[in-house]
């Protein structure tokens, strides 16, 4: 698989008619994933700087979240601080990177608190990022959630996080989550519209890899595993069923789908084997941004600790690592 240069525009995903023959022939093997799953992050070894690279490649894809009863526009201002200077200064020019600019992928909010998050990261390139549709259960009327996206969008959203309606899955109404999705996707109009599963509410991976191929044929740029609300979150045998749902679209379309992982990814070494499963399944491209992110709001400390210890020799303690 080549890979493309990680700066240059990618064509979005149009969508596609929906396919009913393929997605009710989809067939999963269970115990072959599980196996797979389970053997996937023991296949490489990264250490010392490549670890840190790694790392340092993972803030950049992270979507840094807050959503939260209690989110004031303190606590955004704060998270978005953050976003902006994601590692200290002075582990940056210790790795040598401190010319490089990084900075996490998108900041992730609530919808009324866009204009929160768009004052804070005036000046940057950093995208904000709302949940809508009625998030996280999406059992809101259908008219409310998609004048959601459309105020979302409207407010100055780059990217807008959907929630499917799980009961299309679970009762297999394949054609009323795809018509769900286009209207979705329609009320994104440029903004990039990443598709919550909530993979732990579906009941099976066959339901898994079926929402994900209708949701892509509805105009999907990328799909989530969860809302990080329900009782399962992300787990890799969840990824490797959506990756390769991905790798399929794109064999049959051309187009490249993004993924991200949402819930309960709070370690370094968790971050580094999501990474290790897009390399291993989806190729290279998975490892930037455009294609790939984590719903994440405690990760970066523990990631920002580990970059500490390869310098140090030592861990240190979360306070040194503030939020903002």
């Amino acid at each position: 698989m080549t890979t493309a240069d990680p700066l240059a525009p990618r064509p979005r995903n149009p969508g596609v008619p929906l396919d009913q023959g393929w997605v009710r022939g989809m067939r999963i093997n269970l115990s072959a994933a599980e196996r797979r799953a389970a053997t996937l992050t023991t296949r490489r070894s990264i250490k010392k700087d490549w670890q840190a690279a790694w790392l340092l490649r993972a803030i950049t894809c992270m979507d840094l979240t807050t959503l939260s009863g209690d989110d004031t526009p303190g606590n955004v201002a704060r998270l978005c601080a953050k976003a902006r200077q994601p590692v200290r200064t002075d582990m940056l020019a210790a790795l040598g990177v401190a010319d490089l600019g990084i900075t996490v992928g998108a900041v992730c909010v609530y919808h009324n608190r866009v204009c929160d998050a768009l004052r804070a990261l005036e000046g940057t390139n950093i995208p904000v990022a709302a949940v809508s549709t009625g998030f996280p259960a999406g059992q809101s009327p259908l008219k409310t959630r998609v004048d959601e996206i459309g105020e979302s969008v409207s407010m100055g959203a780059r990217e807008i996080d959907i929630v499917i309606s799980r009961e299309h899955v679970l009762r297999g109404n394949w054609l009323a989550l795809y018509s769900e999705v286009q209207l979705f996707r329609e009320a994104c109009g440029d903004a990039h519209m990443k598709t919550i599963l909530a993979t732990g509410e579906l009941g099976t991976l066959r339901n898994v890899a079926q929402a994900s191929l209708v949701c892509m044929m509805a105009g999907a740029d990328f799909i989530k595993t969860s809302t990080g609300k329900e009782s399962v979150n992300a787990t890799l045998e969840v990824g490797l069923i959506m990756c390769r749902m991905i790798r399929d679209y794109e064999r049959r379309t051309a187009y490249k789908i993004g993924f991200k992982p949402a819930g309960g990814i709070r370690s370094a070494k968790q971050a580094m084997n999501w990474q290790i499963l897009m390399k291993e399944e989806l190729g290279d491209d998975w490892l930037f941004p455009d294609l790939f992110r984590f719903g994440a709001s405690s990760l970066l400390t523990d990631i920002e600790r580990q970059l500490s210890h390869h310098l140090t020799g030592r861990y240190a303690a979360e306070h040194h690592m503030p939020m903002g």
